[in-house]
């Protein structure tokens, strides 16, 4: 038997032998008073593994001293600014001290642990009170269970900051460069180079021939980017990531300014509450310079007059509101219930709404050479699907994992402002504590404000935090689900759902259905027989119906309840 963490630790390029020395070689056993949990972290790649070992045999002393084993060690590579961004580590070796499998956390140094400030910090430190549990911070020798909760208060908002200043002076550095005409950095399109140290674009001699000749001259002489991408499959030639092309490809590719040798000026991505997430739109303009003219960053595989006739070509197709690049338009309504999990028996690949039936999406998009493809008719699949569902649904027991998943699902399907309201008032906490860190700092560091005006202030503070703290506990509480936990009441909600409403109540219990190939052409196999579903509760908590029966049928005569009747 071995640990749940060798295979992370070998990864990071320990021998067997220093594990062993280490103390992280052994089965963990002991009380959890007696055990810990070890969070390690990186930014980017830019912190070698070396520095990566050495955190850990910093914490690994400490651990000695202390006279704890190591239950776990969490390694992963994510900001710690970014609210966007998960951090599935963080999150389970949080959780792993709230199970009470043991009750110390350590660190290496508290910005590995967050950027976000004291909002998220406060609440792992709030939670870890609760169930005596302790954070410990190796090289800033603080324990939470020792008065090192000012502390840790201070530091984290102090790694916000800096977060924020390394943001600002990338930001600035990299507007410079680009003004000047320097390659900003990323993948270059296809066809195209950036030499280390040049920061200019140049043709790739392995790709330019094929991206010139096989993929801007026929977009010029209006051929589709269905039937380039096709052709590019059937000659073998793939993407520079050794992938098969599709229609989607090339036409992200002829409308990327860079794919004319100019500087991109794209416009960073946000969410619903306006932070900037690590995306961009798609497309875009060049960048302009001073004399109103794009800024050039090199060769590119067309020119800039080329390029702004292969763009009018590829909008001159697309209907009224559906412009390729149109950023303002809305999420289209559901058409489809199966969208998501039916798929192709030839690659595995997803099947697309085709207008009256579901079809291949890699037949479509990237031509036969790739698959075959297969098409079946909408609403036979449809039928069918929900006589599986229901066969399924009336067969788990009332508190399965599978029914209660299906009901959580359901409500956030119902109610998706909650989990809207639910991020918005983790931002308010996380800037009042900032606020309130700050008005601390100016009070005892600045000294420029009046006692009794502190203490006002502070004391409204501190009231809006306790508010939010408590809405933030109530929206992170699972709703009751005791209303929906049968599978009655789940077949009801069935017969009143929508198109919408179905598709959630599908994906909630189902990881993905696989359709048959036909036998052959006329096959009067029933299409129920022909769809292979992979369930989420695969290892069963449900007993299995025959279901091969005609749908026709089966949807006669099969229960309704009382509440959908």
């Amino acid at each position: 038997m071995e640990r749940d963490d060798l295979s992370t630790l070998r990864a990071l390029g320990f021998e067997d032998d220093e594990l062993r020395r280490l103390g992280l070689w052994d089965v963990p056993t002991g009380a959890p008073e007696d055990l810990a949990e070890v969070y390690i972290r990186r930014s980017k790649k830019r912190d070698t593994l070396t520095t990566v070992r050495a955190h850990v045999r910093d914490v690994c002393r400490l651990a000695v001293v202390e006279g704890k084993m190591i239950r776990r060690v969490w390694f992963e590579q994510r900001s710690a600014s970014k609210s966007h961004v998960r951090r599935e580590e963080f999150e389970n070796a949080y959780q792993a001290v709230l199970d009470g499998h043991s009750k110390t956390l350590y660190v290496w140094k508290t910005d590995r642990l967050s950027r976000r400030g004291m909002g998220q910090v406060g609440l792992l430190l709030d939670d870890f009170d609760d169930c005596a549990a302790r954070l410990v911070s190796v090289i800033e020798g603080l324990d939470s269970s020792r008065g090192g909760r000012t502390l840790f208060g201070f530091l984290s908002e102090r790694a916000r900051e800096e977060a924020k200043d390394i943001s600002l002076r990338t930001k600035t550095g990299g507007d410079a460069h680009k003004a000047e005409g320097r390659w900003p950095g990323g993948v270059t399109p296809y066809g195209l180079r950036c030499p280390k140290g040049s920061g200019k674009l140049q043709h790739d001699p392995a790709e330019y021939t094929y991206a010139r000749t096989l993929i801007a001259e026929r977009l010029l002489d209006k051929m589709t980017p269905a039937e380039i991408a096709n052709d590019l499959n059937e000659r073998k030639i793939s993407t520079r990531h050794g992938k098969k092309w599709r229609a989607q490809t090339v036409i992200n590719l002829a409308q990327s300014p860079s794919w004319a040798g100019l500087i991109p000026n794209r416009d960073r991505q946000t969410d619903e509450f306006g932070t900037l997430l690590d995306k961009w739109h798609r497309g875009g303009g060049p960048l302009l310079g001073a004399g109103g003219h794009p800024v050039r960053a090199g060769q590119g595989v067309v020119t800039f007059e080329e390029w702004e006739k292969i763009k009018a070509i590829i909008s001159g197709r697309s209907r009224p509101g559906t412009t390729i690049g149109d950023r303002t338009r809305g999420i289209r309504e559901a058409a489809t219930i199966m969208t998501g999990v039916l798929r192709c028996p030839h690659c595995n690949g997803p099947m697309g709404n085709g207008g009256r039936n579901y079809r291949c999406l890699a037949r479509v998009n990237q031509g036969k050479s790739v698959c075959q493809g297969i098409a079946t008719m909408r609403e036979r699949v449809d039928e069918a699907m929900e006589v599986l569902w229901m066969d399924h649904v009336l067969n788990l027991v009332p508190d399965s994992p599978t029914i209660r998943g299906i009901a959580r699902r359901w409500l956030s399907y119902q109610d998706p402002a909650k989990e809207a309201r639910r991020r918005s008032v983790g931002a308010a906490l996380d800037d009042a504590v900032s606020r309130d860190m700050k008005l601390t700092r100016e009070f005892f560091i600045g000294g420029g404000m009046d006692e009794a005006q502190f203490d006002g202030l502070r004391g409204e503070l501190a009231a809006q935090i306790a508010s939010l703290k408590a809405e933030l506990a109530d929206l992170s509480k699972d709703s009751d689900l005791s209303a929906l936990a049968n599978p009655e009441a789940l077949a009801a909600l069935w017969e009143g759902a929508g198109i919408a409403g179905r598709r959630a109540l599908i994906q909630a219990a189902l990881n993905r259905v696989t359709v048959k190939p036909p036998k052959g052409r006329g096959d009067k196999t029933p299409i129920v027989d022909r769809l292979v579903p992979v369930w989420r509760d695969k290892n069963a908590d449900a007993l299995r119906l025959d279901v091969g029966v005609e749908v026709g049928e089966r949807s006669r005569t099969r229960h309704v309840p009382e509440a959908a009747a």
